[in-house]
């Protein structure tokens, strides 16, 4: 065999070793239906996980466990099995406790924001409270926060999305999670709201 040859198929290994390195680090969830907490409306398929324990949390943002930093994050897979697109440019994710208190998702740009520690629910009513500046280097100014976030807005028929959302919470068992706001993008019918029921898994 030629030195050129040999040198070639070092290059060619060496690039997949490098590429297999990459695959390591990324963050694939299952579809929707393959998840316990789960439910469908209309042809639209929504499962929500909460990513409680750390365990878990290593898996979508590194050696980040936002939990750590009193933000919870939500993974939620949509399936659109209908023969339409929908519109999700205005989705609206809630937390609601065992004791009904409900909470708004904190976008995924502001996380990077908050102060650090536990939020717990405003009893006042659902809003958050408003972000805190903070001076030194948050843990929470992650890439993997703002971008493994929700950001579809519009899901083809027969495809799907996924991503997180984020609330100012310490998960608590027999939470619920909501999702409102999708429609038919042809009609702008709206579809069923999702109430899903949330595991803990700490």
């Amino acid at each position: 065999m030629k030195p050129f040859s040999i040198f070639a198929i070092i290059v060619f290994a060496a690039g997949i070793a490098h590429a297999d390195k990459k695959d390591e680090g990324r963050f694939a969830p299952g579809p929707a239906s393959s998840y316990p907490t789960k439910q469908t409306n209309d042809g639209m398929t929504v499962a929500a996980v909460a990513y409680d324990s750390e365990e878990l949390a290593h898996t979508a943002f590194g050696k980040l466990n936002p939990n750590q930093y009193g933000v919870l994050p939500i993974l939620v897979i949509i399936q659109n099995d209908t023969d339409q697109a929908l519109n999700l440019s205005r989705l609206e994710a809630e937390y609601e406790t065992a004791t009904d208190k409900r909470l708004e998702a904190t976008a995924a740009s502001d996380v990077r924001y908050l102060h650090e520690g536990p939020r717990e629910p405003n009893a006042s009513g659902p809003t958050n409270p408003l972000p805190k500046l903070i001076k030194h280097k948050n843990p929470l100014d992650a890439w993997e926060i703002e971008g493994r976030g929700f950001s579809q807005k519009v899901l083809p028929a027969h495809e799907a999305a996924n991503g997180f959302f984020y609330f100012q919470v310490k998960h608590q068992p027999g939470a619920r999670f909501y999702l409102t706001g999708a429609r038919v993008a042809s009609t702008g019918k709206e579809v069923l709201y999702f109430e899903i029921p949330l595991q803990t898994h700490q």
